[in-house]
């Protein structure tokens, strides 16, 4: 069974930095792309920052320049850097994957969500 773990949201000031981050567990052959996604009350879920297996990255254009998605080194793990926080980025993120093969199964997955509140 596929299963994303999300960890590090919290409360930040204005200005602040953190740190997301999502491991994919289970027996897993492969992961097309993973990617952040998040939803502010009242608002859509939306698209915050995607890697793909070969590496290339995409960014909303509101949180270009200030945070950056990576993957780790066992791949399977996702990570989001997110710097000069605004209140408006305030939001439960989401962790994604796109295209998980497993020897069972094939499809997307999504985390649970964490929290992250960014607030004076």
């Amino acid at each position: 069974q596929v299963q994303l773990v999300e960890s590090g949201g919290g409360l930040v000031q204005p200005g602040g930095s953190l740190r997301l981050s999502c491991a994919a567990s289970g027996r897993i052959f492969s992961i097309n792309a993973m990617g952040w996604y998040r939803q502010a009350p009242g608002k859509q879920r939306e698209l915050v920052a995607i890697i793909t297996s070969a590496g290339s990255t995409s960014y909303a254009d509101s949180v270009k320049g200030r945070f950056t998605i990576s993957r780790g080194n066992a791949k399977n793990t996702v990570y989001l850097q997110m710097n000069s926080l605004k209140p408006e980025d305030t939001a439960v993120y989401y962790c994604h994957a796109d295209d998980v093969w497993a020897p069972t199964s094939r499809g997307d997955y999504w985390g649970q969500g964490t929290q992250v509140t960014v607030s004076s």
